[in-house]
């Protein structure tokens, strides 16, 4: 991995609240992982994030077919993640939402 990408997987992990970082390829293999989940749950986590980022994408370009998705953001009582999709691989960060909240 170069050294560009090593800093930019260092600044992403060390924001609070970031839980797991992945990144396959277009196919939806692993490339990088940086969790403390295992390899096979980080596998499911990629192949079902990768589904739906394709059928969000799919929306995007039927609503207009001059667009494309740049981000997905999901949020549940749980989990934040956002997925940044390129043409070769994706991009997911998995965070804590509530990780930062200021208390009052």
């Amino acid at each position: 991995m170069s050294t560009e990408v090593e800093e930019t997987m260092n600044r992403i992990t060390k924001h609070p609240g970031v839980q797991h970082v992945i990144i396959t390829d277009k196919e939806a293999k692993l490339i990088y992982k940086h969790s403390a989940m295992s390899n096979v749950d980080a596998q499911t986590h990629a192949s079902n994030i990768a589904q739906l980022t394709t059928q969000a994408r799919s929306v995007v370009r039927d609503l207009d077919p001059q667009n494309d998705l740049s981000l997905l953001r999901i949020r549940s009582k749980k989990h934040e993640i956002m997925v940044a999709p390129d043409k070769d691989f994706l991009l997911m960060v998995i965070q804590n939402p509530k990780a930062g909240e200021r208390k009052e």
